[in-house]
C-alpha cells in the first residue's frame, strides 16, 4: 500500500495498513545485507518521519499518539549520529560549489579534511553502527506488534480534520515567528511543520489529485529550501562549537560568513513560497479538503 489513504478502506484500516507497510519496509532494509549501512540509516529515519506524519493526521482521535510519536522520534534520533556527519560534509561541499566563482576552494581544504575525518570516524565504527541498527530493529518489531491495536475514535473526514487543521495552523504560526525572529531554531521549527503538512498532502492526494498536486509540490520545495537552510545552521554551530577541532582561524570565519549569506538566500526564497502555501486559514483549508473528500468517497 502506497503512502496514501484509500477510498475503499476506513480511516482506521488505512492508518494501520500504511503504518505496517512503513515499519515492514524499514525492517526489510535493516535486514538487507546488500544495502550500504549508512543508506539504511537514511531510509529508516525517513520512514520514522513518515510514520510521525501519519499519526499526526489523526492525533486528536488517536489515544496512543503520544506514546507512538515518542517511539518513532527516539528511533530516528538514535540513528542521527550516523547521518549527521555525512550531511555536514555534503553541506560544506555544496556551499563551496555555490560560491566557487568568489572564493578559492583550496583555501578551505584543511577544514574539509577535518569534516571528512569526522565522517570517517563514524563510518569506521561498523560494530557500533551494527549494534545500533540491531537495537533499532528490535524497537521497530515492537512497534509493529502494536499497530493492529491502534484505535481511531472517529470515522471518515472527522477523524482527520483536527490533525490536518492543527498541523497546518502551526505551520501558519511558525512562518510568522521565523521571520519576526530569524533564529536557526525558529526556522527549524517552521521546517518541521511544513514537512508534516507535506506528508498530509501526500496521504490525502487521491481526494483530488489535480488540485492537490501543486500544493504537495510546493510543500516539498519549501521543505527542501528550509532543510538546506537548517543544514547550514547546523554546520555553522558545529564549526563554532568545537574550536579545539576546527580552530578559530580566518578560514572558519570566512566559511561562517558564507554560511550566513547562503542561509539568508534560502530564507528569502522560502518567504514568498511559504506565504502562498499558508495563505488560507486552517478552518478554510479544512472545509476545502472536506469537500474534496466527500466527493471522492461518493465516486
Amino acid at each position: 500500500m502506497a503512502y496514501r489513504l484509500r477510498r475503499n478502506k476506513s480511516v482506521q484500516k488505512s492508518i494501520r495498513k500504511i503504518a505496517a507497510e512503513q515499519i515492514d519496509k524499514a525492517i526489510a532494509e535493516i535486514n538487507n545485507e546488500s544495502l550500504n549501512r549508512h543508506e539504511v540509516v537514511h531510509q529508516v529515519r525517513k520512514r520514522c518521519k513518515k510514520l510521525r506524519g501519519l499519526i499526526r493526521l489523526v492525533r486528536p482521535n488517536f489515544d496512543q499518539y503520544s506514546e507512538e510519536n515518542a517511539a518513532f522520534r527516539d528511533i530516528a534520533r538514535e540513528l542521527s549520529f550516523a547521518r549527521d556527519a555525512q550531511s555536514m560534509l555534503e553541506c560544506f561541499d555544496d556551499l563551496l560549489d555555490h560560491f566557487v566563482d568568489q572564493i578559492d576552494p583550496d583555501a578551505f581544504t584543511p577544514l574539509r579534511e577535518i569534516l571528512r575525518d569526522r565522517r570517517d570516524e563514524v563510518a569506521a565504527d561498523e560494530e557500533g553502527l551494527a549494534q545500533q541498527l540491531e537495537n533499532t530493529l528490535n524497537h521497530l518489531q515492537e512497534a509493529r506488534t502494536r499497530v493492529d491495536s491502534w484505535k481511531i475514535d472517529e470515522t471518515g473526514f472527522p477523524a482527520l480534520a483536527g490533525g490536518l487543521q492543527k498541523t497546518y495552523g502551526r505551520a501558519c504560526d511558525a512562518i510568522e515567528v521565523a521571520y519576526a525572529d530569524p533564529t536557526a531554531e525558529n526556522f527549524h521549527e517552521w521546517r518541521k511543520r511544513v514537512k508534516y503538512h507535506w506528508y498530509h498532502a501526500k496521504l490525502l492526494r487521491r481526494i483530488w489529485e489535480p488540485m492537490l498536486k501543486p500544493q504537495r509540490r510546493a510543500a516539498a520545495e519549501l521543505a527542501d529550501l528550509l532543510g538546506d537552510e537548517h543544514d547550514l545552521a547546523v554546520l555553522r554551530e558545529t564549526l563554532l562549537s568545537d574550536p579545539e577541532r576546527f580552530g578559530e582561524g580566518a578560514d572558519v570565519q570566512a566559511i561562517v560568513g558564507l554560511i550566513d549569506r547562503r542561509r539568508k538566500d534560502f530564507q528569502e526564497q522560502a518567504k514568498p513560497l511559504g506565504r502562498r502555501l499558508f495563505s488560507e486559514s486552517p478552518s478554510r483549508l479544512g472545509r476545502r479538503f472536506e469537500g474534496y473528500w466527500n466527493v471522492w468517497r461518493e465516486l
